[in-house]
Order: structure tokens, then sequence, then C-alpha cells
């Protein structure tokens, strides 16, 4: 075999060519532009080719996860070398719509279609909310160290995180390097060889990792951001238990990291973003799910899984939440989606049910329908779980070409005329910042993820002393302060202090309900708290905080202290909402009003004086007509902070 490429010098392409003409060589490796030159196609047209092979045939489709303009001129291409002889096209991960680009773009006349089952059911499928950096880091130390001497791979967004994670790693004593395309060569191949020949245990990558790595006992894989794209989570995933024995597959979600996903969109063509925030999107809805997670890959995919089976291997089916009977709902979000003649996506049809008159409702007139406001009892959260499982269970589809439109099944008509019982659970409900599971009672799980029973009790005491002094919750304590504790169990005054966004002050001020109830809850439950994990950091946060408090006591714009200090603007505001949250005041008039009028200003206070949750998702959707951006509101929320919570 051999490879053809700009990699290599006239010496070894002539050494390459001389080969194939003496008919040496059985297989030639070349890239879609390498077949694209004159010079290369007059020479392969001197070959006697037996046949053309197509891997990675998803990058032919748009709707693929991850397309390349190029791979659509290989049917061209082979035209010209020689268009009878046969072509094979291949890919693990290509849906319905992708399958039927791929035949037409190759022009695969009655092709033979081979499909193996996409069910992997020896891996293990698990979301966890990503709370802060310091508790998602923590959870992923205890859960490796719990896997002592296990391989596993960490995939995340950016080059910077992998070296960074890898260093925490190492700090920890857990054998990891950092992998990524900004490394040569030479160092990438090392540091596979040294993760094949378990010289070290963890591999922290981007997505430049894992394309023909075939390690069988993989015991983990880690998504520490969310992948772009269904396809792609199933590939990465798919490099566990090659073996055929158990694979973790742990996914940290939060909604910052869907905006990241989509900020990095921004600058492609129209037609690329709308594809790419279709598959955001899926992956958005595969994450919130409650629904077996096996079920919504497989359905993904154009698989059937049988729905009354619990696949006994994903978070969702170990943990099942309660079924809600929705057979009326049903009805209603049927008849929405008909009354729009089908030809709306799920965002659309969501403003219908809430009775939205947006500017575009009122250009279609659909605030007069009557079905317009038909689900304004309940809220989005209910429908989008409602939609995903009607989707799952047939009775309608989303119509891919059409970017998403919905549209009624023959099951769904049927299902109009005489309705039956149709029972659902609700999406989990993640907090914008936090990634806060609102819902459901799952058990500590071995991640070292937060006691949900126990967040859920001091939620509603929390809830209880904001009403008492006539606050909102969150001003009481954050959420990630709500997580921290129900993972670290502080039974004391200074373990307290100890907990993110909790200062002498407010420990003194709140603390002692949120102590007795956690003491109570120790008691009763046998647990035993984790004093002895006490994870090493790289860096000295304390740092950072010094310089921020000291800038913007200089007035220095937000932007340049980012810049100075290498933050984006997000996360400069998460480390001034963590340090307002532990006790200190910021001065940040003069940046907000930069930002915010000053009747805006009034409103949003207004609204965070009154709300029931710190959301900024929310908070987005109740201040919709203002249209508020999220860098805005989460200013003001650390200004209110800043006022009632210190």
């Amino acid at each position: 075999a051999h490879f053809l490429n700009s990699t290599l010098n006239k010496g070894q392409q002539k050494i390459v060519k001389d080969d194939l003409l003496a008919g040496k060589t059985k297989l030639l490796y070349v890239a879609p532009e390498t077949m694209t030159k004159e010079d290369n196609i007059n020479f392969f047209k001197e070959l006697n080719i037996s046949f053309f092979a197509v891997d990675e045939a998803h990058c032919i489709s748009e709707w693929g996860h991850d397309f390349r303009p190029e791979y659509r001129r290989l049917r061209e291409m082979m035209d010209l070398i020689d268009e009878k002889k046969p072509v094979i096209a291949l890919t693990a991960t290509a849906t319905p719509k992708v399958q039927s680009d791929i035949i037409k773009n190759l022009g695969l006349r009655k092709p033979k279609i081979f499909i193996s089952s996409f069910n992997r059911p020896n891996l293990h499928y698990e979301i966890q909310p990503k709370i802060n950096l310091d508790q998602t880091n923590k959870s992923i130390v205890r859960f490796i160290q719990q896997h002592k001497n296990k391989s596993g791979i960490i995939y995340t967004l950016n080059r910077k995180t992998t070296e960074e994670l890898a260093k925490m790693l190492m700090a920890n004593g857990i054998k990891a390097v950092a992998y990524h395309a900004g490394l040569d060569s030479k160092l990438r191949a090392q540091r596979q060889d040294e993760f094949l020949n378990e010289d070290i245990d963890v591999i922290v990558a981007t997505i430049a990792f894992g394309m023909g790595i075939d390690k069988p006992d993989i015991r983990f894989v880690i998504h520490y951001n969310i992948p772009k794209s269904i396809e792609n989570y199933y590939q990465e995933t798919g490099r566990g238990g090659r073996d055929g024995l158990e694979g973790k597959c742990i996914l940290y979600y939060s909604h910052k990291d869907v905006a990241k996903l989509e900020h990095l969109m921004r600058d492609k063509p129209l037609s690329e973003r709308e594809v790419g925030a279709q598959l955001i999107n899926e992956t958005v809805a595969y994450a919130e799910s409650s629904v077996c997670r096996r079920k919504i890959l497989l359905h993904y995919f154009g698989e059937h899984y049988d729905d009354k089976k619990s696949c006994g291997h994903c978070d969702n089916c170990l943990h099942p939440k309660e079924k809600i009977e929705a057979k009326d709902e049903a009805v209603t979000v049927l008849k929405v989606i008909k009354a729009l003649g089908e030809q709306f996506p799920v965002e659309y049809v969501l403003l219908i049910l809430a009775g939205k008159a947006t500017p575009a409702v009122k250009m279609y007139r659909h605030e007069e329908l009557d079905v317009f406001a038909s689900g304004n009892d309940k809220e989005n959260h209910y429908w989008n779980s409602l939609i995903r499982q009607m989707l799952l269970s047939g009775l309608i589809e989303k119509d891919i070409v059409e970017y998403g439109l919905l549209k009624l099944t023959k099951a769904g008509n049927v299902f109009l005329k005489k309705p039956v019982s149709f029972k659902i659970v609700l999406n989990n409900l993640f907090e914008e910042a936090n990634a806060d599971d609102e819902e459901g009672e799952q058990p500590v799980s071995e991640a070292g993820i937060a006691d949900e029973k126990l967040t859920l009790l001091l939620k509603d005491l929390r809830k209880k002393v904001a009403k008492e002094k006539n606050l909102p919750p969150f001003v009481i304590f954050l959420e990630n302060s709500l997580e921290d504790m129900a993972t670290m169990y502080p039974t004391s005054m200074t373990e307290l202090e100890k907990i993110s966004g909790v200062s002498k002050g407010k420990a003194l001020r709140y603390g002692k309900p949120f102590i007795d109830l956690i003491k109570k809850y120790v008691e009763e439950n046998d647990i035993v708290k984790p004093d002895d994990f006490v994870m090493k950091s790289v860096v000295n946060r304390n740092n950072n905080k010094i310089f921020i408090i000291q800038n913007i006591d200089k007035k220095i714009p937000l932007e340049t202290v980012a810049k100075i200090r290498d933050l984006r603007i997000d996360e400069l505001l998460e480390e001034m909402e963590t340090i307002v949250a532990s006790g200190t005041k910021l001065n940040l008039d003069y940046a907000i009003d930069e930002m915010v009028d000053e009747y805006e200003q009034d409103e949003i206070m207004d609204y965070f004086k009154n709300c029931e949750t710190s959301s900024l998702q929310v908070a987005q959707e109740e201040l919709a007509d203002s249209n508020f951006n999220w860098e805005q509101l989460k200013l003001m929320r650390i200004k209110f902070l800043c006022e009632y919570g210190n």
C-alpha cells in the first residue's frame, strides 16, 4: 500500500508512481484534493484500477457532520479516470438523509446497501450537569481515580483546554497528556504511541485525535464540552469498549458550551450555519432528554429500538422519571402543526402554543388561528419534552431537507382522529450557567456529582428562606453553591465557608438552617463525607480575583481586563459573579452604563427582584420584548447580587 499527497518530495513521489505502474501496489490512499489535480488524473488513467473506495463518505453530504466540498467532486474525477469502474462508499455515521445524499452524489445506480446495527450494547451513556470549572474538574479527577490504570479519552472544544486539563490531571497523579492539531506531527505520534502502549492512561484531546485509533480497551470517553453533532458524539464515544467490555461515556453539559458552538459558526455561509444549527439542536435535545439515550441515538440513525425495553445502560433507564399522561396535549400539538400547514419548525410551533405574537407570527397572521395560545397553560419545557417524544414515537417527523419543518406521519393522522393514551417523561431542565438538573431523584453517581435528593431539599429550603427574607432564591445561595453543598456535605460553619460562592458573612447570615438540614440528611442516610478528597489545582485563581477587583475599582473597560488576563468576556463575567457571591462588592455602574440604558436597568432589576430562578435563559424569554443579550443580563444579575446579596 502507498499514499500519494503533497507531503512527499519528488523522489518519494517517483517511487510511489513506479510501484503503481509496475503493479506492485494493491491499495493507494489519496485525499480528494489530490484527485482533482490534472497531472494526477492523467497519471491515474494509465493505471489498471480495480475499483474506487470512498472512505468517510458522510463528508459528501452537506447534512453530514464533517462536510467537505471537495468530496462532492469525486464522481466527476472518477468519471475522468474511468467511469465504468465500481465504487464502494464507507461510513460509520450516516443518517438516512446522508445515505441518500451519498448515493445521489456518487451516481450509484441500484446500489447494494449494507447497514450494520448502530447499537453498542456495552456502552453506558450518561449526561452530567456542568456546574462550574472547579466542580467539573473535581468530578473528572474523582471518576478517573475510581477507575485507576484504565485507559480513557477526554474530548474538549479547544486546544487551550486540552493543555490545562492535562496539567490538572497530572497534578492529581493521573498519567495524562494533551493531544491537538497544534502539536507537531512527531510529538502527536509519540503521544499516540504512549497511549497505545499504556505509558499514559488518559489522552485529553480535541477531535484531531481518534481517527484510525483501534485500542480495544478504552474504558471511558468523557466529553468536557458538548459535541457539535450526534454523529461526532457517536463516533467519539464509539472509541470506547471495542473489546466488548463495558465502556463509560460521560458528557458534561451546559448551555454555555452550546452558545460557544453557535458562536464558532457565526462566520460560516448561511446554508452551513442553518445545517450546523440543526445538528447542534439535535445534540442539545439528546442531552436534555429523559428518554432512553440508546433509543434516541438509534432513532437518529434510522434504526428502531424496542420502546418497551429499558436498555439498562444509560442514566435515564437506570434512574427513570415518572411518566405523565399527555394524550390531550399531543392532540393539541398535532392540531397546531396541521393548522400551520406543516410548514414550520419546532421553535415556531412553540411560539403558537405559547401565544407569543412575535413579528414573524404577525407577518403570517397566525395570531388569528384558533390554535393560537392553545398551550399557554404549560411552559416551553413541557412542550419541548412532548414534541421530542412524539418524534421518537413516530407521530410526527422532522423534514431535514426543509430545515426541520414538522409534519404529521400516517400514525399521527390516525392518532389525531382516534387519540389513545400517550405517556411522556419531562426533559431534564438544566439551568443556563450552572447546568443544574431541576428534576428527578437520582442517587450520587460514581462520578462524584451532587446528591440530587439533597439538592432538591436544599432548593426547597432556599425557597423558604428567600420568602421569609423577601428576596429571590439565588440571592441566598447560587445554584453552584447548592450543588457544592450536595457534593461535599458541609456540617459546620468552617466547612460551609469552603463552599464556592459562600463568604463568611453569607455563611453566618443564612447558613445555620442549611447546615442543620445537611447534618440530618447525612445521619439519616449514612452518608460518608468525601473529606479525604482534595483536588490539586495547577493555577492560583486568587491572582485573577485580585486583578479583577483592582481593575474594576480603576474603572478599566471589561474588554481590556479580559484581554490582559487572556479570558473571554463570558469567562470574566463568571469570575466576577463568583467574587460577588463570595461577599466582595464591585462597583460596576461604569460598565453597565456603557451597555444598558438607565430605564432598561430598572426593568431588569425589577425582574430579578421578583423572579423564581437565576436562569438567564428564563430571563431572556421573560424579557423577550426588550431583546437583551446574555452579557447585559449577566452584568445586571451581578449588580443585583452586589446590592441585595451582600
